[in-house]
């Protein structure tokens, strides 16, 4: 990788000054578009040169598209990130104000330097700096940055169907996700790139149960409220198979190298028993558990309106993630069938499949193992199937190989932070993070 001239100082500010504008998409109808706008400025003001060299379109109100040119004619490469955050309580206790951009102990803090101005502003590093070299890639590139991503995307609907309305197919795209991890799995401690080949599908269900009103001191046998909580309760041992994708497979196999000993061992009879393997991470619960089944959480409930008054309706909101081999079909069939209760009615309020696993063994996904190696020369590269959903599952549906990864190192504390309280970067994770575009944008092949 051919080392620029001049790697500009400042990240940490730039970054502070982008979490200093609340872009928070959840409140656009309350706040307006101010300072949705303002982001748009502010990248013009802190990288001119990418200002003035790459072609920009407005793609509807919050999608921004950048397009730099390349040498070649090949199919185009498409970085991706996302400018929008989520809503903040400063009564939950922040450490600094997290619209304030505190840079403290050798970190930005705030709302969003995570998820996902860090990982956006790594690129914009990256590509200034080439330019300010007269680098020139060898395909074109384009930068795409959604304002509502938070909100269900539709930015990166609008620009994804550009695409497809030109006829462009990506060789390669390249969102949010993964990150650099210190201890991926329980038993395996070692630095790992995180890629994410695929992504699990997003279901959001409402149950609805109906009966009669009245006063609560002569409650009948079996309330709406009642009905609720029993199909909840039903679900709470998830009802879903357990299975262990492609994927996984793959990224068990990615580590085998690094470990010795017992979990070695261990790892080599996972690959060789994929069924005991579902059923031992299903056990280990949280995100192990959430990599071999279809997840459902309870996230919203609601009945009532006084505390002496039987409540003639009862609803619950279920937040599904669904795995692959499943589909939004399959899933509702089998929520009817655990909850069985003709008098719950299920409606399905929003669904997306389960996206296909990009290859492991292809030129793209070699090309980030050695943008990986520039940067994090200490982490080994491991695929796995994303549960949380990304701007790229718009283009997955067309594109042969979409990856979701953010080249910043996240500790536990610093994964947990994401849409909670103190979120932080290190500055040294935006100095590798754009270690890692430059050399992912000068290595891509013609």
């Amino acid at each position: 990788m051919p080392e620029p001239v001049t790697v500009r100082d400042g990240s940490a500010e730039r970054l502070s000054r982008m979490v200093q504008l609340p872009t928070v998409s959840a409140e656009l109808a309350e706040r307006g578009l101010a300072d949705f706008d303002r982001f748009r400025g502010l990248i013009a003001e802190l990288y001119p040169l990418v200002h003035a060299h790459l072609a920009f379109e407005q793609v509807t109100e919050l999608g921004l598209l950048f397009h730099w040119r390349g040498r070649g004619d090949g199919d185009p490469v498409v970085l991706m990130a996302h400018f929008d955050v989520v809503p903040v309580d400063e009564r939950d206790g922040w450490r600094f104000p997290p619209f304030e951009g505190r840079i403290a102990d050798g970190s930005v803090w705030g709302r969003g330097t995570l998820d996902d101005k860090g990982p956006l502003l790594v690129v914009l590093e990256a590509v200034e700096n080439l330019l300010a070299d007269g680098f020139t890639p060898a395909r074109d590139l384009y930068l795409s940055f959604g304002g509502n991503e938070e909100s269900h995307g539709a930015a990166a609907v609008a620009i994804a169907a550009l695409f497809q309305e030109r006829g462009i197919t990506p060789w390669l795209v390249l969102d949010e996700g993964g990150a650099v991890v210190d201890a991926p799995l329980p038993f395996v401690q070692v630095p790992a790139a995180m890629v994410g080949v695929g992504e699990k599908g997003v279901l959001t269900v409402r149950l609805t149960a109906r009966g009669d009103g009245g006063h609560a001191s002569a409650p009948p046998k079996t309330t709406p409220t009642a009905r609720i909580a029993r199909a909840v309760d039903r679900l709470a041992p998830n009802p879903f198979p357990k299975r262990m994708p492609r994927s996984m497979r793959a990224m068990l196999a990615s580590f085998v190298p690094h470990t010795r000993g017992a979990s070695r061992l261990l790892l080599r009879l996972l690959i060789a028993l994929p069924w005991v393997t579902a059923r031992v991470f299903s056990r280990l619960g949280g995100e192990p558990a959430a990599l071999v089944h279809t997840t459902v959480a309870a996230t919203m409930l609601e009945a009532g309106t006084a505390d002496n008054v039987l409540p003639s309706q009862a609803t619950a909101t279920l937040n599904l993630r669904i795995a692959v081999g499943e589909t939004v079909e399959s899933v509702v069939a089998r929520l009817r069938r655990v909850i069985r209760d003709p008098e719950v009615e299920v409606t399905v309020v929003e669904g997306g499949e389960p996206s296909p696993e990009s290859p492991t063994d292809s030129a793209q996904f070699a090309a980030i193992v050695a943008a990986v190696a520039a940067s994090y020369p200490e982490a080994t590269t491991a695929p796995y199937l994303m549960m949380a959903a990304t701007d790229s599952r718009y283009f997955h549906r067309f594109s042969p190989a979409v990856y979701r990864f953010a080249p910043i190192a996240m500790t536990a504390a610093q994964r947990a932070s994401i849409h909670g309280v103190d979120e932080w970067v290190t500055i040294d994770s935006l100095e590798r993070g754009e270690r890692f575009h430059r050399a992912l944008i000068t290595a891509i092949p013609e």
